[in-house]
């Protein structure tokens, strides 16, 4: 492998042992991704234990989500992750977990977006500067066509630029960032602020 894909297979795997340890993508759901080149990224192949990934369980992909290596087959989700690539340049990396917190908000939410606001966290995300605001969460309703599912948040996105990460329902989160650190900072304070809306809930009886 060249330098460069030994790296973001490092890290992809080390994200994926750090994510399955705090209990966010148990077993053999979520996945995981890197810009790889300008036209192509590297991806989680389907079905692998993501606290248990090796070198072989990375695939690479072009943007249209097809497989590059003969073989291996990539996740399910790979589209919503190469529409981040092609929507952005800037995007290195995108993290899609499943964890309790995520699913069970995305559920109980009523409507096609959560509000988080005024959260000392929320300057955790790209483009926050302040607790002052509302951080918008869209969540898409959970479909296994893919494709249109892709469209749905394309729409979204070509209309709210500044988004930093999405839900789907009853399925988990989505969240990106320049490298595997921006966006695995992002994924620990959505985790937290997640957290701290669903107790809010249950302490006001909602």
């Amino acid at each position: 492998m060249t330098d460069k894909r030994e790296l973001l297979t490092r890290q992809i795997i080390e994200a994926g042992r750090f994510l399955y340890a705090r209990g966010w993508s148990p077993a053999t759901s979520s996945n995981y991704s890197a810009r790889l080149a300008a036209d192509q990224a590297l991806l989680t192949v389907s079905g692998k234990h993501k606290g248990q990934l090796t070198e072989q369980d990375v695939l690479a992909t072009d943007l249209a989500g097809n497989s590059l290596e003969p073989g291996k087959k990539p996740s399910a989700e790979t589209l919503l992750h190469t529409q981040l690539y092609a929507w952005r340049a800037d995007i290195g990396a995108v993290l899609h977990t499943h964890s309790v917190n995520a699913t069970v908000l995305s559920r109980l939410t009523p409507g096609d977006q959560l509000l988080l606001e005024d959260y000392e966290l929320q300057k955790a995300f790209a483009g926050v500067t302040t607790h002052e605001g509302q951080v918008v969460v869209p969540i898409f309703a959970n479909d296994q066509d893919i494709a249109r599912l892709a469209g749905q948040v394309q729409q979204w996105l070509d209309t709210h630029p500044d988004c930093v990460g999405y839900l789907i329902r009853g399925h988990g989160l989505y969240t990106w960032g320049p490298q595997m650190s921006d966006a695995l900072r992002q994924i620990e304070a959505f985790e937290f602020l997640f957290e701290c809306e669903l107790k809010t809930r249950q302490v006001l009886g909602r």
